[in-house]
């Protein structure tokens, strides 16, 4: 049975007592990924291999035997061996980048956490929580914390991660299994071309186009956070208002950071729900956000986050999300006849094809083409022989003797 692994995440009000507990907790398993690191750094500099079960035992069984780290106990030890846990994931992604036995971006060698960084975190698994019949969470050495329940879990969950964000605001975050939901099968298919000033431009298959405005979450909030970031700057450093005036900062950009993220999950699901297919372009971000005059605009328009969340739902709901090269020339080529012109500013935004005469609105011609080209690279023979017989590129009129498929001068071997 196939089942998807999702995160259900709910806002927890703990008490001051719980509060001081739950900063304690972050602190030592801050401290034991520290350790963590710096025990397998100075084992391979020694020379020696080291295994993890090894690793833990020093870091954290004979760690809580000495004077310097005797405070470990004072702490659920699940959080400690997944903090642990988490040193050994974070060492194996990097030997698997470097290997290329890993996908994706190149990962650096872990580094060592600060406890300057106002989002901290720690994990536990199913022997370090429960689920209260009263809706309260039981957090071990913390006690039952009050949970403000947005939705029901639909299962037990696996492991619980709490969080501490920079606005001081604390969540819970559970990872269920689902299975997955199939969504009734439909013939619709759509390209989508990702942009600035308009969100989403959407090519279907029947012939509508359907445009996504841009919110612009941070310019909308730019006011109000430019004031709060003069007044954290005028605070001398260390003191009290300077962390009151950082955490005035921090609210308004986790208000922009929601907003964005609950628009983003809205218009991901509705495409879901209404294509069976969605065609992407594999679009460089990182690469893009070099670009000092647009990598604001960017990153207030969230591209990645969009394209993740659509996955995960098509994911969960049967549907597939296909994403074409980004060496496409989908903007510069005419979806009509075909045509490429040689170059295409920004700051064109409408243009008229010199083959066809054809007038096009970028994004819009630029979904057009990733339809297309999405379309052809899924709907191929599917293993099937695609070369022509022998005759049949050259127009032979059919019901004539060579239009019989013929082997074929220069057979594979």
């Amino acid at each position: 049975m196939i089942v998807v692994l999702a995160r259900y995440r709910y806002r927890i009000e703990p008490t001051a007592v719980q509060r001081g507990m739950l900063a304690r907790t972050f602190g030592c398993a801050r401290v034991v990924f520290n350790d963590a690191i710096r025990c397998r750094d100075e084992a391979q500099a020694a020379g020696e291999k080291i295994s993890p079960a090894e690793v833990q035992r020093r870091v954290i069984t004979a760690a809580k035997t000495t004077e310097q780290r005797a405070w470990l106990s004072e702490v659920a030890s699940v959080a400690l061996v997944q903090s642990v846990q988490d040193s050994h994931r974070a060492y194996r992604n990097f030997f698997d980048s470097l290997s290329g036995k890993r996908r994706g971006g190149k990962m650096g060698r872990p580094r060592f956490k600060s406890s300057k960084d106002h989002r901290q975190s720690f994990r536990l698994t199913r022997n370090g929580f429960r689920l209260r019949p009263s809706g309260r969470l039981y957090l071990a050495k913390i006690g039952d914390v009050a949970v403000c329940w947005s939705r029901d879990l639909p299962c037990e969950p696996s492991s619980v991660t709490i969080i501490r964000e920079p606005d001081g605001r604390y969540y819970a975050s559970f990872v269920v299994e689902i299975e997955p939901t199939p969504l009734p099968l439909i013939e619709r298919e759509s390209g989508i071309d990702l942009g600035i000033t308009r969100l989403a431009t959407i090519a279907c298959t029947s012939g509508t186009r359907r445009e996504v405005a841009n919110p612009n979450h941070l310019a909308r909030g730019q006011r109000k956070l430019t004031r709060a970031q003069r007044a954290l700057a005028r605070k001398a450093k260390g003191s009290r208002n300077r962390a009151k005036a950082r955490r005035v900062v921090a609210v308004q950009h986790g208000k922009i950071a929601r907003a964005r993220r609950d628009f983003h999950h809205k218009q991901a699901l509705s495409l879901v729900r209404d294509n069976q297919a969605v065609h992407l372009e594999a679009l460089n971000i990182s690469g893009m956000v070099r670009n000092r005059r647009l990598a604001r605009a960017i990153h207030d328009a969230g591209w990645g986050q969009f394209v993740q969340l659509l996955k995960q739902k098509a994911e969960r709901y049967g549907r597939t999300v296909h994403t074409v090269s980004r060496w496409l020339p989908s903007s510069k080529t005419c979806a009509a006849c075909g045509h490429r012109v040689e170059s295409m500013p920004l700051n064109i935004r409408q243009w008229t094809c010199p083959g066809c005469l054809t007038a096009h609105d970028r994004d819009h011609n630029a979904a057009r083409n990733i339809l297309a080209a999405g379309r052809a690279e899924r709907l191929n023979a599917c293993g099937a022989q695609v070369r022509p017989p022998c005759g049949a590129a050259q127009g032979v009129e059919p019901g004539s003797t060579r239009d019989t498929p013929q082997p074929c001068g220069n057979p594979r071997p």
